[in-house]
């Protein structure tokens, strides 16, 4: 059966998947991504397990994978396939896709950013579905963002679009690691909201989930703390609908799970501050943690596909001149990923995995 590796590399875990060409998740597994031996070894990580899944796509499902998708956090310049940076993985400069492509064979490799790509999977098959303009937003450790246009994911020049977190909500407010002061982030994150109630409480231990129930009950000190979060959260985004006009906003990560004790004031928030802007329609994130994979499979059939299209002539950067999957003796440098790739279709109704390993 035809399918392809995804494969979503976190700070502390790796969660991976085979795909079918509907979407169906053939096999899942997961594993540690061994950040505390060092970045030489997290990349060998990488390139084992990658190495593992192909071999039991090939086991039990007749064939080879026949193409990969991976998502790395940091910096990650997917045209050129190089992870330029990532400060809680400790590498740079590493050339993943040259990689990967020569441990698997010589199969295309599409390299990608784990936020950006997360968002690809909720406006393709997730929450986004329908909106040709959107913006995804998780509420995690810090606060990141993903335009979506035409079921693609807009990148910015310097491949650093979406930085959401950093704008300045609170002028000379709170320090931020990216040495402005007043970001987004720093208010309106998960961690942000568990440090506030931390230290509202004087319990060390209570977190955002806790502060969302006590909300819930109405204690005052919740309330202010949750208050103060959500007003933050409305201007950002609302810098955000000024700047981009997105048909609709997508908020995921660990906050977004309190539902609708963060929407509904959420919106109410951004409704009150808008003026002459469109209002978004506000949802919350659909795939949860198997967005970033489902997405690194869909960048790896939509890489693909550009290999599957019919032949140009050789001056085409995105036209191979060989078959991928009967790769020449040297495959270590695929074509990049496409400006504007084909996009895959994949539908949320046949995604229930049929074989899983932890």
């Amino acid at each position: 059966m035809k399918h392809v590796i995804a494969l979503d590399v976190g700070g502390t875990g790796m969660k991976a998947a085979l795909v079918a060409p509907n979407g169906t998740l053939l096999h899942e597994a997961r594993r540690p991504t061994g950040r505390d031996r060092g970045p030489d070894a997290v990349v060998e990580s990488i390139l084992a397990f990658a190495d593992d899944l192909r071999t039991h796509g090939e086991t039990h499902f007749g064939e080879p994978a026949s193409a990969a998708g991976v998502i790395v956090p940091g910096i990650v310049d997917a045209e050129n396939g190089i992870a330029l940076y990532a400060a809680n993985l400790g590498w740079s400069d590493v050339p993943m896709r040259t990689l990967l492509s020569e441990r698997l064979g010589g199969i295309p490799v599409a390299l990608g950013h784990d936020v950006r790509t997360g968002g690809l999977a909720e406006g393709r098959i997730g929450a986004g579905q329908g909106a040709d303009r959107f913006l995804f937003v998780p509420l995690g450790t810090g606060i990141a963002g993903a335009i979506g246009i035409n079921n693609t994911i807009e990148e910015g020049a310097h491949a650093s679009a979406g930085e959401i977190g950093h704008i300045v909500v609170r002028p000379g407010g709170v320090d931020c690691g990216c040495g402005q002061r007043g970001c987004l982030e720093r208010y309106a994150s998960a961690s942000a909201v568990s440090l506030a109630w931390a230290t509202a409480t004087g319990d060390p231990t209570a977190d955002a989930a806790d502060c969302a129930k006590a909300v819930e009950d109405d204690d005052p000190r919740a309330l202010a703390v949750w208050r103060e979060a959500v007003d933050a959260l409305a201007d950002g985004l609302v810098t955000a609908l000024t700047l981009l006009d997105p048909r609709t906003i997508i908020v995921g990560g660990g906050l977004a799970e309190a539902g609708e004790t963060l929407f509904a004031p959420l919106r109410k928030a951004v409704e009150d501050r808008v003026t002459f802007q469109k209002l978004p329609t506000i949802v919350p994130a659909a795939l949860g943690d198997t967005a970033g994979c489902l997405g690194a499979g869909l960048l790896a059939w939509d890489l693909l596909a550009t290999y599957e299209e019919p032949s140009t002539p050789t001056t085409s950067p995105t036209t191979p001149t060989t078959n991928p999957t009967t790769p020449t003796t040297s495959p270590t440098a695929p074509p990049a990923h496409p400006t504007t790739p084909p996009t895959h279709a994949m539908h949320t109704d046949v995604m229930a995995p049929t074989e899983v390993s932890d």
